[in-house]
């Protein structure tokens, strides 16, 4: 498809990936975690804009996906966590169909790391209290915003957040929705993921098995 003016058409765009970087076998840590903590201290220290944004894919009960970017809250050997309405589209879907990916796009470092795992909520005092540490303006639109559903126009939308800060407007802690809380991605592959030149990427995978433990399986870029 041809596109107008000073635009480039999608096909010619295209950056090279630097020659001298790469990722081994031997350059892996004994395990996902540690290897998705240098990383993560590595997009921090590299100055990304939101390092912990994350691309998160669901899909309904008939298999037809969607994704979203959302921002990653918390990560440990358990897995991923994130917050979110649970009557929202991904909140419904991770509920019917409890598996989800996770892609964590650091471009600039020429580097992605890509999850797929088993959906569970967290516990609901850890919601509670993440809840409780957000600014008091996202706290009332967790409440205001029917997440996923169609509104009828902004006007209506701030109007529910209005009448969501009169509610609360004598307390000085606002309670957390029923309907909102966390998942945590449990991750049965975490894949680390280096841009090399000629489009020859280093990609290593660390997958569980069934019988427990985990391999490291390097795949074709």
């Amino acid at each position: 498809m041809d596109v107008t003016g000073d635009t480039p058409a999608p096909a010619a765009m295209r950056n090279e990936y630097a020659a001298d970087l790469g990722l081994t076998e031997a350059d892996l840590a004994v395990d996902w975690h540690t290897q998705f903590d240098r990383w993560f201290a590595d997009a921090v220290a590299f100055g990304l804009s939101e390092p912990n944004a994350m691309v998160v894919g669901t899909a309904d009960s008939a298999g037809r996906p969607s994704g979203r970017t959302v921002l990653l809250k918390g990560y440990d050997p358990q897995g991923f966590v994130f917050f979110t309405n649970h009557l929202s589209r991904k909140g419904v879907e991770a509920s019917t169909n409890p598996y989800a990916s996770l892609v964590f796009p650091w471009f600039p470092m020429q580097r992605q790391v890509v999850v797929a795992g088993r959906v569970a909520h967290v516990d609901r005092a850890t919601s509670e209290a993440y809840f409780a540490s957000r600014p008091r303006g996202s706290q009332l639109g967790a409440w205001a915003s029917p997440q996923s559903q169609v509104v009828s126009g902004r006007a209506a939308l701030e109007q529910r957040y209005q009448e969501a800060a009169e509610r609360f407007a004598d307390q000085a802690e606002i309670p957390t929705p029923s309907h909102w809380g966390g998942l945590r991605v449990q991750p049965e592959s975490v894949e680390f993921w280096q841009g090399r030149a000629g489009r020859l990427h280093d990609r290593l995978r660390f997958r569980r098995l069934d019988e427990g433990g985990w391999i490291v399986e390097r795949l074709a870029p």
